[in-house]
């Protein structure tokens, strides 16, 4: 079968398009037999697993830890002894005052974290994690599908797309990508990403296109479509058939008016009250309103899976560390914060709780930036790495894993206590398909359902 990367797209056309690709493979591999195990696997699910929603959110270019989740006391790590620890936080080149760890639930933090860490307490920050690339591409697909690419192409299924097709295959729009790769290669049609690049693309594919036709056309053209649908010969074809069940998906979603949940410039008082608390001004593409996009998503019964890019310009190799990775870093920091702190406060119509408490939300970068501070003033690609989760079954105000104060080099941990070993051999180095194995782990799923080949991080996990 060939593999489909979803790339973002600009409107409903091109959704459709790549769902009639997609939905032929689907139908294809179906008459051979090869998607059964899906619904085998789906059936696996724990039946007192509870509802479960995703938000990724990417730090694009590769995040400075020592910056933000993976600190070093600069009184302690001084360019006086760099020979022997390797490490140099360098928080005394940083625009501003900046010079300060930051402490909270027992954690500590860079000068760069901002308003997460009053998310402290739902916090896991697994510290020591190795990517084993410093390529950006191959970094960012072996987070997002648990599998290292062949060359620079991904070899599996986004861990978004295999959840939407797990949990999500009715929800109108399972799995939306903004600004986010995803990978679709032997899962449901269904749960390939709706691909955006910003909120304006999102209205585009939602709301009718023009000419609006009147009701009894519009009614009578539906009509036609079915009834060819039914015919012997587009019955019997995966193609048609893909067509037609991608062409009632768009239907649905432009008469259900989801549009309305993603107009940021309305003035009803929801959206007045959303808009300030985000500090969104426009349907763009900026870290926040994406952040709100995938709030509305979530909450509005619209999709299981979203996946967002809330910084970018990460990849500073020269001077333009010392003045811009942090703030950039930090405004990702800021904006996840707002979206803990906007899931915590709706509740879920089923059970009363959170959608935060329902809400897995992911922070992740390709790698980190090295330990040393390189001659030109920055810090170039390090195969060490972190990353943080929240809400959902996580368990927080902890640390999990860590990295070594010899060059930051990962160590092996025990996935059950998340404690480093004494005896390396014994323990494990924290790889990204752990994460996501915990993932699907945490939604209810003990079989290895995306082949990760892994056992779950249960030390990340309440109640594991």
């Amino acid at each position: 079968m060939k593999r489909t990367k979803d790339a973002p797209v600009a409107g409903r056309r091109d959704f459709l398009r790549r769902a009639l690709f997609l939905g032929g493979a689907a139908a294809g591999l179906a008459g051979l037999g090869m998607v059964d195990p899906i619904v085998r696997l789906a059936r696996a699910q724990r039946p007192d697993a509870e509802p479960r929603y995703f938000v990724f959110c990417y730090f694009s270019g590769g995040w400075d830890i020592l910056l933000g989740l993976d600190p070093r006391d600069p009184r302690v790590f001084t360019d006086g002894n760099l020979r022997t620890t390797r490490i140099q936080p360098g928080y005394g080149l940083i625009t501003g005052d900046r010079d300060q760890i930051r402490a909270a639930n027992g954690m500590t933090f860079g000068p760069f974290i901002g308003d997460l860490v009053q998310h402290a307490d739902r916090l896991a920050v697994v510290r020591g994690m190795s990517m084993d690339t410093l390529t950006h591409e191959v970094g960012r697909r072996r987070f997002i599908t648990g599998k290292p690419p062949s060359g620079l192409t991904a070899r599996g299924s986004s861990c978004a797309t295999m959840l939407a097709a797990h949990l999500g295959e009715q929800d109108a729009i399972p799995n939306l990508a903004v600004q986010h790769e995803s990978y679709n290669v032997d899962q449901p049609f269904f749960a390939s990403a709706l691909g955006v690049n910003s909120v304006a693309d999102l209205l585009r594919a939602l709301r009718p296109a023009n000419p609006i036709l009147p009701l009894g056309e519009d009614r009578q053209i539906d009509a036609f479509h079915r009834e060819v649908a039914a015919c012997p010969d587009p019955s019997a074809s995966p193609g048609w058939a893909a067509a037609e069940s991608a062409r009632l998906k768009a239907r649905e979603m432009v008469q259900r008016g989801l549009d309305r949940l993603f107009d940021f410039t309305a003035n009803t008082p929801e959206m007045l009250a959303l808009r300030q608390h985000y500090g969104v001004t426009a349907n763009d593409s900026s870290p926040e309103a994406q952040a709100l996009l995938a709030a509305q998503a979530i909450c509005g019964g619209v999709s299981r899976c979203v996946s967002i890019q809330v910084a970018s310009g990460l990849d500073t190799h020269f001077q333009e560390w010392a003045t811009d990775h942090g703030p950039r870093q930090l405004r990702g920091f800021n904006t996840v914060a707002r979206l803990l702190t906007d899931l915590a406060g709706r509740q879920h119509p089923f059970t009363g709780r959170s959608y935060l408490d329902h809400t897995v939300v992911v922070g992740f970068s390709e790698f980190s930036r090295t330990a040393m501070i390189n001659q030109f003033g920055g810090r170039d690609h390090a195969l060490t790495n972190a990353c943080f989760l929240a809400g959902g079954g996580i368990r927080g105000g902890q640390v999990v894993g860590a990295s070594s104060d010899v060059g930051l080099a990962p160590q092996a941990v025990h996935f059950d206590t998340g404690q480093v070993a004494e005896i390396p051999e014994e323990g494990e180095v924290i790889r990204p398909e752990a994460i996501l194995r915990t993932l699907f782990h945490d939604a209810g799923f003990d079989d290895d359902v995306a082949d990760l080949r892994v056992d779950p991080i249960t030390a990340l996990l309440r109640g594991a």
